[in-house]
């Protein structure tokens, strides 16, 4: 619920008389928070309609990604409570599809839910992602191939369940690093160089 200043107004009740009412100028507030739910979600590739929890920049640094597949995850109820809240980081996390088949993801953390008290888990223990098995079949055969590895991407709401997406990657060479930076550099200062003549 966003909030705003009231101000006064009349509305007619039946012809001839006013009533006196108080419209909360929310309006405005509601399309701020619009606007910055859409900017946050900006480049992550994820539209309007979820809600992302966590975010990998740097495999994107580090690797190549070729694909991605968004994953089911097995959670218990407190660990999902905690990443509502968002009390989860996947930075250090990284993927393994073991001789079953099932892909695992090692390394993401997720916060104890303050609440949980005996029901909560060990935050980093390892989690079952849900794939379908010939995306999993396929994957296998691929990170067989030499310089292939499985990253998790972004973990986000969907439509009320959680969801994990992994990337198909390829190590970055200390070139491709530094290309990349200076990319991010020129672009930097392209868009420092347009708010400037903007300015006049």
């Amino acid at each position: 619920m966003c909030d705003g200043t009231a101000t006064a107004g009349l509305m007619k009740v039946w012809p001839g008389h006013f009533a006196t009412i108080s419209v909360a100028a929310t309006s405005v507030c509601c399309r701020e928070t619009d606007k910055k739910q859409k900017d946050d979600l900006e480049g992550t590739g994820l539209k309007g309609s979820v809600k992302l929890i966590a975010n990998n920049k740097k495999a994107y640094h580090d690797y190549f990604i070729d694909e991605k597949y968004e994953c089911g995850i097995e959670l218990f109820g407190t660990e999902v409570k905690s990443i509502r809240m968002g009390k989860c980081s996947i930075k250090e996390a990284f993927v393994r599809i073991d001789h079953h088949h099932e892909a695992w993801i090692y390394g993401m953390h997720v916060n104890p839910y303050e609440k949980g008290n005996i029901f909560n888990k060990d935050p980093l223990r390892a989690r079952k992602l849900l794939l379908h098995k010939s995306e999993l079949l396929k994957l296998s055969g691929k990170i067989a191939e030499k310089g292939y590895t499985l990253v998790p991407l972004q973990v986000y709401f969907k439509n009320s369940l959680v969801k994990v997406e992994i990337g198909l990657a390829r190590g970055k060479k200390l070139y491709d690093k530094r290309e990349d930076i200076a990319k991010k550099d020129q672009r930097r200062e392209l868009e420092r160089e347009f708010k400037v003549k903007n300015l006049y």
